[in-house]
Order: structure tokens, then C-alpha cells, then sequence
């Protein structure tokens, strides 16, 4: 079958395209790991229109449910590792399969950048972690170090320190860098400290983590590290494809969502937009969604 717009990814923004895509009466394909993207391990989402407090969990799970009233045909669980395009048609590989279509929406957002220090491989998952809303109940009563200063990392710390005896953020720049309500947040919570201008350089212990050592040369003890320092665009199934990318890997995109590629998009945290919210995702798919039903509509014109 040739599809209309097939979308790669299964957060915010590509299933907000969804959405606009079938109200286009377009055939539509998803195709996602997994449903819910990013969101769904923030703790609170307290800045999206219509909902005052809400779990990311939630607010993904309304948006899937909107996607599968409009009647979006999904394929979920295998990981999409090739497009590429042959004449005017896209050639989307996923899993052991492989689908065609007119267009294709990139929006599979990122993975979580790493310190690439010793131990930080060794100990994954038994006290490194990059998700408190996923692991922090696991370090109830215990003491724990977030690595970060940007604002995702102050918003973790919080979930954190609801169960941890105490937290340390640990930054090597000379100010946190969060949005104003969330530092207040910070500075109000007791068990809660931030340590300035110092790196990790060893994550240590035996079974679990025990302790780090620091770029002074001291050793720290904890039970925890956990890692908040930014994220890594997914866009290497698209290397053949020829589509621009910045420095960071993110892909390229105009003020629709359009590429340098005709027919191929991309839209939320894979795109090249400096700020990175759920909100601005979904503008993003929806804009890519009205572009490629113009894109298609013209090509079904022409033949």
C-alpha cells in the first residue's frame, strides 16, 4: 500500500500530526517504538494549555486516545532504521518491514546524552540512572547526585528529593539555568544542595554505585547518580535520505516543518528548534501534517 504520510515516531508531535493528517482524510501510517514519547517521564506537566496539573503519563495518554478516535493506523514496537526516496516515493524501514508513501514526518525526538566517564556503563541501572520520575522510588531514604544545571535537571532533583534523604546537584557551570518557578521550587526544598564548577570523572562501587570521585580529586559517597545533561537527536535513519542537519544532528526545518528534502518533515525535539517543549512539538506536527496534505494534493493533481 502507498501511503499518504507515513510518521516516524510516536510522541507529541507525531501523533498531533496524526491527528491533523487523518482530518485531512489522508492515509496515514505510525510507526513508534513505542507510544508517548519524551512526556511521559516528566513528572508534571503544569504549562500545557487546557490542563492546570497533569503527569506527562496523562497528557500523552489523552493525545493517544484523540490519535485512535480519528481512526490512526499504527504499527508499534519495532524501531525504524532506514528512509530513504526513489523517485517521488519514500521507503521507510522498520523492523523487517518496509513501507512506501508520498510523504514522511521525522519525529522521533532524542535518547539521553551520556558523561562517557568510567563506571557510568558498568552501573546502568544499578544506581546510574537518566530518569527520577522512572527510578526515583527505588532510592527512598538514600543519598543521591544529579548531574545537570539546565532546567529538566531541577525538575528532576525535586522528584527526587519526594523520596531521597537528601539530593546534590552537581554542575560545572557557576549558575542553574532553570525556568524561574522551578528554581523557587529548588531553593525551598531543604534536602536539596547544588555543588558548583565540578565535574565527575568515576562513578565507583560494587554491586551498586557507592561513591563518585570528583575532578578535584576527592571521593563522594551516594547510592545514585543520576544524569539530566541534554539529549541526542535519533535522526541516523535518515542519513541517506540527504536531509540537513545542524552541527547537533538535529534536522533542519523552516517555519512549516519542511526540509530541504520535498515531501519530508520533521517536527518536535528531532527538529532544529531551539525550544524544546511538548507544546511547540505539536504545533510543529500539526504544521508538517497541513504541509504534506498540500504536498500530496499537488502530486495527485499532476497525475
Amino acid at each position: 500500500m502507498l501511503y499518504d504520510m507515513i510518521i516516524v515516531g510516536g510522541g507529541c508531535a507525531g501523533l498531533a500530526a496524526s491527528i491533523y493528517a487523518r482530518r485531512y482524510n489522508m492515509e496515514v501510517l505510525l510507526l513508534s517504538e513505542n507510544l508517548g514519547g519524551t512526556i511521559t517521564t516528566t513528572h508534571l506537566v503544569e504549562n500545557y494549555p487546557g490542563f492546570t496539573s497533569l503527569s506527562g503519563q496523562e497528557l500523552a495518554d489523552h493525545i493517544i486516545d484523540h490519535a485512535k478516535a480519528n481512526d490512526v493506523q499504527m504499527k508499534i514496537g519495532s524501531k525504524t532504521s532506514k528512509i530513504i526516496k526513489e523517485g517521488d516515493i519514500f521507503k521507510v524501514s522498520s523492523g523487517k518491514e518496509t513501507f512506501e508513501a508520498r510523504t514522511v514526518l521525522l519525529a522521533t525526538g532524542t535518547t539521553y546524552r551520556k558523561l562517557g566517564i568510567p563506571g557510568e556503563y558498568e552501573f546502568s541501572a544499578r544506581g546510574v540512572s537518566y530518569c527520577a520520575t522512572c527510578d526515583a522510588p527505588f532510592f527512598k531514604g538514600k543519598s543521591v547526585i544529579m548531574i545537570g544545571g539546565g532546567d529538566s535537571a531541577v525538575k528532576e532533583s525535586l522528584v527526587l528529593a519526594s523520596h531521597a534523604k537528601d539530593v546534590t546537584i552537581i554542575y560545572r557551570g557557576e549558575k542553574l539555568r532553570p525556568e524561574p518557578i522551578n528554581l523557587k521550587r529548588m531553593e525551598a526544598t531543604p534536602n536539596i544542595k547544588v555543588i558548583y564548577k565540578t565535574q565527575l570523572t568515576e562513578i565507583m562501587g560494587e554491586q551498586s554505585v557507592t561513591k563518585v570521585k570528583l575532578d578535584n580529586g576527592t571521593e563522594m559517597p551516594t547510592q545514585g547518580v543520576f544524569v539530566e545533561i541534554g539529549r541526542i537527536p535519533l535522526t541516523s535513519m535518515v542519513d541517506e535520505l540527504g536531509a540537513a542537519k545542524n552541527e547537533k544532528g538535529e534536522i533542519l526545518i523552516n517555519v512549516m516543518s519542511e526540509t530541504n528534502v520535498p515531501g519530508f518533515y520533521a517536527a518536535g525535539d528531532v527538529s532544529d528548534t531551539e525550544w524544546k517543549q511538548a507544546i511547540v512539538g505539536v504545533a510543529e506536527g500539526v504544521k508538517a501534517a497541513y504541509m504534506a496534505f498540500e504536498y500530496v494534493s499537488a502530486q495527485k493533481l499532476t497525475k
